[in-house]
């Protein structure tokens, strides 16, 4: 054991230095006493968009470094790699077509029609983005950027698109997955509203425990104007970085700690939504049974329904304390067996996060130097584990009473499954917090060595995990076997209920000879994976949302009539549909 901390320094919580760049594929996270260290008192807003890659993920100034073992592993399963071209931003901006907003529009303060800033708001981080932004084939742009610092400009910028026949996009903070916010080919002009300027906490009643934002405040700035009163939120997507309030609603988001401060739809209390039809004001009253529940039904209309505007959020005071720590299991069965157990007897934890046995051992190769590696793996041969062990990441929040008791129903749970635990696994904890929003940036890391990674989720019930987990990785692994290419996947349940888990599918393969038919490549992998979950037992997305890539298989969970029901909402509201066609369900 002395030696492991040796290798780990002396510190209890390490930095990322003292772990080689240790916020990589999973030891990663906050700090701020495990707060999300981009959340500071002094960040009262966002992160200026010119401060984010124009063709990646995130913040220009932060890199991740993948250890070359790490790397070594993944071309050891999908074979020798090479890097695709990027064109430059330069390049690009010189196939911006000039704007066909009627004159009237591009005068309006709240409007832009700079060419960088269309190019900016053309894109999210999909793969097909990544592809169209790397190889410049952006094909349409916006033609115009909308920045509203209102309500009031919202609603009359919908009236001047229904008065000038546009299209409009709702956007965030660009972080879509899933082909959100592209706008399409069309005789129609594109309008983008962009809500960064909405950015600030408006009100918070501190008996009631409700927060005003306006709905573009990420995440960042949401926890750190609530922390300077003492509140938190607590919704901590992988994209909490960039993401916004009102694209958490949108989509219908999952945090990675919702198991204590739940998911978005618990956080949600109502607020405002412009729609082409009016404005809809939606209550925050704790609980109703007067008819369909407004607030339900506005959520996960992904801008088709109209925009929010200002949202009312429950939340609580800040926890006296957070922890988040590691343990490893014997075998993926008595891993899913404790999320279970812990779940349904009620156990206070705030997340779970069980890796499988794949995904635990690159997660140990990404995540460390050549030396932690040995050190780690030789302890945990010594405890009797063998390669089938799975790692299981798990937190509390609350007050040191609350957290203790949890810890101790929650270790002896541990134990009677074969647990391993100790100090060695209590620092994997405080690494995997420092650092657990970076994977994001890994992406980039990953892309220059020409090697492609891309991600899926679903949820399903307990009883079918692991059928639609085997089912899931072997439609992805042999995506391509018509090619005689491998894909390297490995799968990880991020959140628990009561009744089933989520299931989040991490792949790799090689980049093509060029950009085109890499994409061909990921649209066979994506198509198969869809498949996978388009089986009327687990759903299409659990936290990504639908968007334009999953609206296909949208039926399967919904069914006709389900889907009828949406479109004539959605149409009630928009009947002109000029509100993001195409996404969520298929026009």
């Amino acid at each position: 054991m002395s030696k492991i901390k040796s290798l780990f320094g002396k510190k209890s919580t390490p930095t990322a230095e003292t772990i080689n760049d240790a916020d990589s594929l999973v030891l990663d996270t906050p700090a701020k006493d495990n707060i999300p260290s981009n959340a500071s008192n002094s960040m009262s807003g966002n992160t200026p968009i010119e401060q984010t890659r124009w063709n990646g993920w995130g913040n220009v100034s932060i890199n991740k470094k993948v250890s070359p073992h790490g790397a070594k592993l993944i071309k050891s399963h999908i074979g020798k790699t090479k890097k695709l071209s990027s064109v430059s931003l330069q390049q690009v901006l010189k196939t911006v077509p000039k704007s066909r907003l009627p004159a009237a529009m591009t005068k309006l303060a709240t409007v832009s029609i700079d060419k960088e800033v269309r190019l900016r708001h053309a894109r999210g981080q999909s793969f097909p983005d990544w592809i169209a932004m790397h190889s410049g084939a952006f094909e349409v742009f916006p033609d115009g950027v909308a920045f509203p610092e209102s309500t009031a400009d919202v609603e009359n910028l919908l009236m001047l698109a229904s008065e000038h026949d546009l299209i409009v996009i709702p956007f965030g903070g660009g972080t879509s997955v899933v082909g959100h916010i592209n706008p399409q080919k069309g005789s129609r002009p594109v309008l983008t509203i962009a809500m960064s300027k909405m950015d600030q906490l408006i009100d918070l009643d501190t008996e009631s425990q409700i927060a005003t934002f306006g709905a573009g405040t990420q995440g960042p700035a949401v926890e750190a104007q609530l922390d300077a009163q003492g509140y938190r939120l607590g919704h901590y997507p992988q994209s909490w970085e960039l993401s916004t309030l009102g694209g958490w609603i949108a989509a219908r988001s999952s945090g990675q700690q919702s198991l204590g401060y739940g998911r978005i739809e618990q956080m949600f209390a109502g607020g405002t939504l412009v729609t082409p039809q009016g404005v809809l004001n939606i209550a925050d009253i704790p609980a109703s049974s007067a008819g369909p529940d407004l607030r339900e039904m506005m959520m996960g209309t992904e801008g088709r329904a109209g925009i929010f505007t200002e949202v009312k959020m429950r939340v609580q005071p800040q926890p006296e304390e957070e922890l988040f720590k590691v343990a490893f299991l014997p075998n993926w069965e008595a891993g899913k067996e404790v999320l279970r157990q812990a779940v349904q007897k009620n156990i206070r934890l705030s997340m779970l996060r069980l890796s499988n046995a794949v995904e635990t051992d690159a997660h140990l190769h990404l995540g460390t130097s050549p030396s932690q590696f040995l050190a780690i793996s030789t302890y945990l041969k010594a405890r009797g584990l063998s390669s089938d062990k799975v790692m299981l990441t798990y937190g509390v929040s609350g007050d040191k009473a609350q957290n203790k008791l949890a810890l101790t129903q929650f270790n002896k749970l541990l134990k009677q499954h074969g647990s391993v635990t100790g100090k060695i696994t209590d620092i994997m904890g405080s690494v995997w917090a420092h650092g657990r929003f970076k994977f994001p940036y890994l992406r980039g890391t990953l892309w220059d060595k020409g090697i492609m990674v891309d991600t899926f989720e679903t949820a399903t019930n307990w009883n079918n995990i692991d059928e639609q987990m085997q089912q899931m990785q072997e439609a992805v692994q042999n995506a391509l076997a018509d090619e005689g290419e491998n894909v390297m996947a490995f799968t990880h349940i991020s959140h628990v209920y009561k009744q089933g888990a989520s299931l989040y599918t991490t792949y790799f393969f090689r980049a093509a000879k060029d950009h085109a038919t890499t994409l061909k490549r990921w649209q066979k992998i994506k198509k198969a994976a869809s498949l996978s979950l388009a089986n009327g037992t687990a759903t299409i997305s659990h936290q990504h949302g639908v968007g334009r890539d999953h609206a296909p298989y949208l039926a399967a969970e919904k069914g006709k009539l389900g889907i009828q029901v949406t479109h004539d909402m959605l149409k009630s509201l928009d009947p002109e549909q000029r509100m993001n066609p195409g996404v969520l369900i298929e026009d």
